[in-house]
């Protein structure tokens, strides 16, 4: 026989025992949704972390004052670590960085007429809305010449505009922040969450210096809580850190021998520690749709050796006009890897109508790719080999004498 004709006696066989047949594939069918399924979330689930990191911006970089292991030791010297505006000044001005701003922020209380509510309000300078990357959807926004005056200007977000300028237009219109006016010039773009936890929505935007006269006492003068750094696009982002800590340290006159008052934190590496957390929960889920398959290629092992049971006499009539055992062995092997691949079919069909159902609830965006069906296809045949192998090696090594004397 051909390989042709001993897949259409597979199909015989399968279709002479429909519901065996039928119960055997189910667990195949189980385990390959399971695969297909889970590694489709898994992979979307990585181009949703990437797509979340680029919206941030992998080459941000967020310097803070002080650090766990150098606060304690110049509080007993009588400092106390500090950044300033001037610090995000003397940053703006590196070659490897393509800006630097300084914030302030704080949780105020926002009101506009009755309508009031507590919101994070950000204190900061024209170059933060480049580095971050924030559009202006109505509006625009304060300049350096309102910052040098302090000018009580504010850029808010769609959801507040809506909250507190409900139908209306909210430009030129005053909102007061702890019972301070500010005017407000200009609407942010969009919405999502930001690196500080914040949503770009509900973001409430001033001058640095209005935030500072008005809203946020710092203990020292134009000492900020944060600056935000972004580094040259293609540049070597090692390079900047380096920049920035020598820059630092001169202008905070930290002797050699002493830590930094300062701390750097790379966002870059934020994305490369979330990359791996999400590849290795996508390969957990493959594991256990793995797992969900081997169990389903067990109860294909023990429906084959009842198959070879079954069909002894036929088995030994094979073997008497001429089958080989090699033979008798193929044609096993054969029907287990069309049960298995027949079953992934099914499991295939049924993980796309449950990626489907999963897209339109419009919660989380499922995709199946063309890697996890091949994936699903190879685990399928290797599931059909793998147990079907036993089955038909002992087909294969009965004795015509014996399987015709069979009952």
């Amino acid at each position: 026989m051909n390989l042709f004709q001993i897949v259409v006696e597979a199909f015989r066989s399968m279709m002479a025992n429909r519901l065996r047949t039928l119960l055997t594939m189910l667990g195949i069918i189980i385990g390959i949704t399971s695969v297909v399924l889970l590694l489709a979330v898994g992979d979307s689930m990585k181009r949703f972390i990437s797509r979340e990191l680029e919206q941030l911006g992998t080459n941000m970089l967020f310097i803070s004052p002080g650090g766990d292991r150098v606060r304690q030791q110049r509080l007993r010297n009588g400092a106390q670590p500090v950044l300033t505006i001037q610090d995000a000044a003397a940053l703006n001005e590196l070659p490897s960085l393509s800006g630097a701003a300084p914030v302030l922020q704080g949780s105020f209380n926002l009101a506009v007429g009755n309508e009031n509510a507590a919101k994070t309000v950000h204190g900061v300078t024209p170059a933060m809305f480049k580095i971050r990357g924030w559009k202006i959807e109505q509006g625009g926004i304060f300049g350096e010449a309102d910052v040098r005056a302090s000018a009580r200007m504010v850029v808010i977000g769609h959801k507040i505009a809506d909250q507190f300028f409900y139908k209306q237009d909210p430009l030129g219109k005053y909102i007061r922040i702890e019972n301070t006016a500010f005017q407000v010039v200009g609407v942010l773009y969009g919405e999502g969450k930001q690196v500080d936890g914040g949503d770009l929505s509900e973001y409430v935007i001033v001058p640095i210096t209005a935030a500072a006269a008005s809203l946020v006492k710092m203990p020292f003068p134009n000492s900020v809580h944060y600056v935000v750094a972004q580094g040259k696009s293609g540049g070597n982002l090692l390079d900047a850190i380096e920049d920035i800590n020598d820059t630092l340290r001169d202008r905070h006159h930290i002797k050699l021998d002493e830590p930094d008052d300062f701390r750097i934190d790379n966002l870059a590496s934020f994305a490369e520690t979330a990359q791996k957390i999400s590849a290795g929960i996508a390969a957990l889920l493959g594991l256990i749709g793995a797992i969900s398959l081997v169990v389903g290629g067990i109860g294909i092992m023990n429906i084959m050796l009842v198959s070879v049971t079954e069909r002894t006499r036929e088995i030994g009539i094979r073997m008497a006009i001429g089958a080989k055992p090699r033979d008798v062995l193929l044609q096993f092997l054969t029907e287990a890897v069309v049960i298995c691949l027949v079953g992934g079919i099914f499991g295939i069909v049924l993980a796309s109508g449950a990626a489907a159902a999963i897209t339109a609830s419009g919660k989380f965006d499922v995709t199946i790719t063309l890697r996890a069906v091949i994936v699903a296809c190879g685990f399928a045949s290797l599931v059909g080999v793998f147990f079907g192998f036993y089955p038909a090696r002992r087909a294969s090594k009965l004795l015509p004498v014996d399987c015709l004397r069979y009952e």
